[in-house]
């Protein structure tokens, strides 16, 4: 049977069913400037996810594919309906997707008090992973939440907020093997993963946890345009985790994650704010045959605060990164990277603004993994110009780089020069901006 929505022409035409549309869906007739956010596509010429006809997302959708949500059940619902016809969804309000908590995904008597007991090093030890009835009751628990938080987006499809204050709390968007999409003025709080894996083998032996979830991962698509959204852990922070067997309790994986033979995608203007792990370009250093030659992406005007690593780390793809400002806190200076490099990795990093809390070191900024050229020119630093690899090499020279990404980056709106990137990020990147 096909689901039942509230479309905006149902609401624009019936107007004597307002009232009941408020009781079901929350909203009433769409605004002009909504539906203009819905209809937007992708300039020409800007970024990656302009190139090879370009980025439309759902931008064509007839009325009958036009959906305004105000909760996780209809938004899935929407996801799912019409396949992969071209179809815009309005995210009203911030959505839950674990609206009833953790508690609503235990099962098979898992215990988490329990499960410190039996897995605690002075009991298990480190030789062996995890294993017995609490492993088992953690992994089904687990799956009861996978198949909940995460919503699979089809091709031909645009998400966007309403308004300055709408989007989604604790869900896992899955942009995997579809094409087209686009997402738009959403404020993204993490997924919690509520049930993370303890691996007594891991990290030399000396255990960690282990999470699942990014907020975003585009797997195996060709262009996508995230633009104007907000990435953050919102009320769940890393920094108030705890500290179980020596080891932050790790309830967090990626915010937006490219992989797979993912390519042409745009990544502009959005803040992306306290996190740990940002965002790969490239999951995996065997993955040749599948990444080889795509993972195409622009990432520009975006400001990164807070972030911990991964902004982003890259394998094989020609990544263009500029007009970005990236804001490293006191907590983090000691532990941070901003570009990661790795293997076949083309980066191109170029204008873009750091920002860097006194006695940082200024050589981390760059992260090298394999011996792969990159191309990182007028670059600021605190307000000064920087040349980042050579500053790399000068403080960290078992992790020599070389210069010369071996490609000129074309597709590029106007460059903004980096000592006025600060403020002009500040003022424009993030949800609430394009409303």
């Amino acid at each position: 049977m096909r689901p039942r929505f509230w479309h905006a022409h149902v609401m624009t035409a019936v107007v004597g069913c307002t009232a009941l549309v408020l009781g079901v869906t929350g909203t009433g007739v769409a605004s002009a400037a909504d539906r203009d956010l819905g209809r937007a596509v992708l300039g020409a010429g800007d970024g990656w996810g302009s190139a090879e006809g370009g980025t439309t997302g759902g931008s064509a959708a007839d009325a009958s594919h036009v959906y305004t949500v105000t909760t996780w059940a209809q938004f899935k619902a929407a996801l799912a309906d019409g396949g992969s016809a071209p179809k815009i969804i309005k995210v009203k309000g911030m959505i839950d997707a674990v609206s009833e908590g953790c508690e609503a995904f235990v099962t098979g008597g898992y215990d988490l008090q329990q499960y410190l007991k039996d897995y605690d090093p002075a009991v298990w030890g480190n030789d062996e992973v995890a294993s017995g009835p609490q492993e088992d009751a953690r992994v089904a628990s687990a799956a009861k939440q996978d198949t909940e938080i995460k919503a699979n987006v089809p091709s031909n499809t645009t998400i966007v907020g309403v308004g300055k204050n709408s989007g989604i709390l604790g869900g896992s968007l899955q942009i995997k093997g579809v094409s087209n999409v686009i997402m738009r003025n959403l404020t993204i709080e993490a997924p919690l993963d509520c049930f993370p894996k303890w691996d007594p083998t891991d990290d030399n032996r000396t255990g960690n946890w282990n999470s699942e979830y990014d907020a975003v991962v585009v797997y195996g698509t060709d262009h996508v345009w995230l633009d104007h959204n907000t990435f953050t852990d919102g009320r769940y922070p890393d920094s108030e985790r705890p500290v179980y067997f020596g080891k932050v309790f790790q309830q967090h994986d990626g915010l937006t994650d490219i992989v797979r033979g993912s390519n042409y995608v745009t990544v502009s203007w959005n803040r992306f704010q306290n996190h740990d792990k940002n965002m790969l370009i490239g999951n995996g250093d065997g993955l040749a045959s599948t990444d080889g030659g795509k993972l195409k992406v622009t990432m520009h005007h975006n400001r990164f605060d807070g972030i911990l690593q991964r902004s982003p780390r890259v394998r094989f793809g020609q990544v263009d990164v500029y007009n970005n400002h990236y804001v490293v806190n006191e907590r983090q200076k000691d532990d941070y990277y901003i570009f990661g490099v790795g293997i076949s990795s083309q980066l191109h990093a170029s204008d873009n603004a750091i920002s860097l809390p006194a006695g940082a070191s200024v050589g981390k900024a760059l992260k090298k993994w394999n011996d792969s050229p990159l191309t990182a020119q007028n670059n600021y630093v605190n307000g000064r110009l920087t040349d980042l690899i050579a500053v790399h090499n000068a403080e960290i020279p078992s992790e020599i780089l070389r210069s010369g990404a071996g490609w000129t980056p074309t597709l590029r709106t106007k460059v903004d020069s980096p000592r006025a990137v600060p403020g002009i990020v500040a003022g424009g990147a993030g949800a609430g901006k394009v409303c």
